[in-house]
């Protein structure tokens, strides 16, 4: 399952960067959870041309993410975003004037929606 969900992340990611094939027949296979042979039978092509497809796309998309990485700073700057929603939740706020509150909390609700947005 682990790899499934890195591998659709990986295709929205990268998916662009594929043949329209590949990023067809990926989806299908990996979004809708199309077999080989349910593909085969809806492009009207072989069921090894399905998996080649699918085994050069996978790797296309696994060099992508080695050479660019944009999935790992996307994790990385999600995580960080959560230890600042988290700094900012443990901040005494006995001392603070209400309205230095309701600052902190906008700041704090706007940070978690980026993360959300993510």
């Amino acid at each position: 399952m682990k790899n499934i969900y890195h591998i659709s992340l990986l295709l929205d990611f990268y998916g662009q960067l594929l043949t329209k094939r590949q990023q067809e027949i990926l989806d299908l296979h990996i979004n809708n959870d199309y077999s080989l042979g349910e593909i085969s039978e809806q492009l009207d092509i072989s069921r090894q041309g399905v998996y080649d497809n699918v085994k050069r796309g996978k790797a296309a998309l696994y060099e992508f993410e080695e050479k660019l990485g944009l999935i790992k700073k996307f994790s990385e700057q999600k995580e960080i975003a959560m230890k600042i929603v988290k700094l900012l939740s443990e901040i005494d706020k006995k001392n603070m004037s209400q309205d230095d509150i309701e600052k902190l909390n906008q700041v704090k609700n706007g940070i978690i929606d980026i993360v959300n947005g993510l």
